[in-house]
């Protein structure tokens, strides 16, 4: 308990050093009464948007998870506050690091300029350094970055709640076989459903994909966020998704955390063929697509390349097939693209749910180094989906959700 309470400690510190050093220095004393006003708002602010810390600390100090706190509603704003707060710790020590070079700079003039005047004509006097108030500098700064953190957050959160973007592309293969030339294949990633993503947004999702009429819908996954709750309401929303080519789909880990064998058979309910370390043959204008498709595996590691199932899914698959290997993880690729394997569609980052697109930086490179979006080795091809559903935290900055509707085309 005792180092639980050390950890809890320094996640709190920084929103209590904030609010001490910003009491202090955004309050101006000349004005009292205005003083007072923006000591009490800031108090307000501060207690308001760290609220949450009760239930956390209760998790942490007497045992209880802190897994699922980013499924607990409204939470969206206590995290953003709390990664704002991390920020902010950090620009104002590069702040109070410049100030202490300027204030030695400025010392370092004093001397060097008693030393010229000491050496000037008499009468001669030095032009007086402008003096600059600091305390209103910090107080335009903080109160800039406060709104542009708000508007960034109300963004982030909203974003998380949208429905997903279509993303259209077409992919060219050099031996795509006539019969699949045009084919439509739609791909859906970690929905997770759950608390952030209830039946009626699955509904629309579902109106949104079938109007969308694809050959051929595939899922990568995280179907499900943790409780099996959700699945019955899963099952009613999706068993409505359709293609003439059906429905396949594969394991994510979150499916896993919620109970492997109860997922899978929710998905047989909706409907959808359920591919596990294996195939799922299907034809078209007598040309055969093979779908490849692995389980999530039982490991931590983003970019497991998981050798041996792809290699249990490509022994079962017709030679003479087109294969397209669906995964969770989107490492499978490394295995897939010296094997041959013309397309792995696959998901699980969500693309960092924090994109920068100006350093075109992602949270998300920290895990993986195929974060989201296409990729290209050879004649082997990758897709990784920003997914449709958020987990942790309900917030996607810059990385909007999204499914995406591939057109296969032969050069």
């Amino acid at each position: 308990m005792f180092t639980r309470l050390i950890y809890l400690l320094l996640f709190v510190a920084p929103q209590v050093l904030i609010y001490l050093y910003l009491r202090e220095r955004l309050p101006d004393p000349t004005r009292p009464r205005q003083a007072h006003r923006v000591r009490v708002a800031l108090a307000t602010v501060f207690i308001v948007f760290n609220l949450p810390w009760l239930v956390v600390g209760q998790r942490v100090l007497f045992g209880g998870s802190v897994w699922g706190v980013g499924r607990i509603p409204l939470t969206g704003p206590w995290i953003a506050w709390q990664l704002l707060g991390w920020i902010y710790c950090v620009l104002l020590t590069v702040y109070l690091l410049i100030k202490l070079v300027v204030w030695g700079s400025g010392e370092l003039r004093a001397v060097l300029s008693r030393a010229m005047k000491d050496s000037a004509p008499r009468g001669e006097r030095l032009p007086a350094p402008r003096s600059l108030s600091r305390r209103r500098f910090l107080a335009r700064a903080t109160y800039a970055y406060a709104g542009a953190g708000v508007a960034l957050s109300t963004y982030g959160i909203w974003s998380a709640y949208r429905l997903p973007q279509v993303t259209r592309r077409t992919l060219v293969f050099p031996d795509l076989p006539p019969g699949l030339d045009g084919l439509k294949l739609l791909h859906l990633s970690d929905l997770h459903a759950g608390i952030h993503l209830g039946e009626d947004a699955m509904q629309e999702i579902v109106a949104r994909a079938n109007a969308l009429r694809p050959d051929l819908i595939v899922q990568t996954g995280d179907m499900i966020d943790i409780s099996r709750a959700y699945i019955p309401p899963y099952v009613r929303a999706f068993r409505e998704l359709s293609a003439p080519l059906g429905v396949v789909t594969v394991l994510g880990n979150h499916d896993r955390y919620t109970g492997e064998r109860e997922v899978i058979q929710g998905c047989r309910d909706a409907g959808q063929v359920f591919v596990q370390n294996g195939c799922h043959v299907v034809e078209r204008h007598g040309a055969v697509l093979a779908l490849l498709g692995i389980d999530d595996p039982h490991n931590w590691s983003a970019d497991d390349p998981q050798r041996a199932d792809v290699d249990a899914a490509q022994g079962a698959a017709p030679p003479d097939a087109f294969h397209v290997l669906l995964a969770h993880r989107p490492g499978a690729w490394d295995t897939a693209a010296p094997r041959g394997i013309p397309l792995t569609l696959a998901g699980h980052i969500h693309g960092g749910q924090f994109y920068l697109p100006l350093i075109g930086w992602s949270a998300g490179s920290l895990i993986t180094k195929y974060v989201m979006g296409h990729f290209q080795r050879g004649n082997s091809q990758l897709y990784v989906s920003r997914g449709i559903g958020v987990v942790g935290v309900p917030i996607r900055v810059f990385a909007p959700p999204e499914i995406e509707l591939f057109e296969l085309r032969r050069v």
